[in-house]
């Protein structure tokens, strides 16, 4: 078995407190815990679980993660 290194987005919900975070390149792969912790548990298992749906080639044709860009917009 292959290993897939893949990338979370993550925010945390200023009214709830909670950690959110989704994984881009695939749809649907998201989770929200109390913890950091916990949110990397739930992104590995919801992922493990996109990934029973897609097809290998679905899984090959995931887009490489390049990086990430910052910016500020005045408003």
């Amino acid at each position: 078995m292959r290993s897939i290194q893949l990338t979370a987005h993550i925010e945390r919900d200023p009214e709830t407190g909670l950690y959110i975070g989704m994984v881009p390149s695939i749809p649907g792969a998201h989770s929200q815990a109390k913890s950091l912790d916990e949110l990397q548990v739930n992104l590995k298992e919801v992922v493990e679980l996109c990934f029973e749906e897609m097809s290998e080639e679905e899984i090959k044709a995931l887009p490489e993660f390049v990086g990430l860009q910052s910016f500020s917009i005045a408003v």
